[in-house]
């Protein structure tokens, strides 16, 4: 969603949940569902641990993912407080995911095009970082700190470089507001 500015700090979040869970998962749950680094050129140097995603347009179906039993119970209440603090209540969640992107790996320039994503808050929460990571938005570096969450203005070319060492990860989900839909109603909250 095109949100007037690059990027907003929605300010301090306590992740300490998530964020173990997330790191005490092993290599294999991270391999349960591959479509995005295998449909999406873009994220091929990236793994997911997707909870919930969505097909079609104006009309989405929401689907559960593999890692929404393992992850709901951390990441739902973190979500949850977070739309409640900022965001029009009455919409739905669209897209949850944990993504890692590799030691090493890049995620090129891009803008997210899908209507989808244009009507959409794209938040993130950092799960880890090092100071390897280059996360560019129109051709300026932002640093996001773990313990924060961001939205970031995915209308603008973003990308991500790991030069560190350590693969890093952060937590996204995209909220979908009241009638974001091109006017409908937005599908129920999961």
């Amino acid at each position: 969603m095109d949100i007037e500015v690059p990027l907003r700090d929605l300010g301090a979040v306590d992740a300490r949940a998530l964020i173990e869970t997330v790191l005490g998962l092993d290599a294999e749950s991270w391999k349960a569902q591959e479509y995005r680094q295998n449909a999406y050129e873009v994220h091929k140097q990236t793994r997911s641990l997707v909870l919930v995603f969505c097909s079609g347009w104006p009309e989405l179906q929401v689907t559960r993912e593999p890692a929404w039993d393992t992850l709901k119970e951390v990441a739902v209440p973190l979500m949850h407080g977070i739309l409640a603090e900022h965001y029009p209540p009455g919409g739905t969640i669209i897209r949850a995911m944990a993504a890692k992107l590799l030691a090493g790996g890049v995620i090129t320039p891009h803008r997210d095009s899908h209507p989808s994503f244009v009507n959409s808050h794209r938040i993130h929460i950092p799960i880890t970082t090092n100071p390897g990571v280059r996360f560019m938005i129109n051709g300026r570096p932002y640093r996001f700190e773990v313990g924060h969450a961001y939205e970031i203005n995915n209308q603008l070319n973003h990308s991500v470089m790991n030069s560190g060492a350590e693969d890093r990860v952060t937590f996204i989900f995209d909220y979908l507001p009241p009638g974001g839909a091109a006017g409908h109603e937005a599908p129920t909250a999961h």
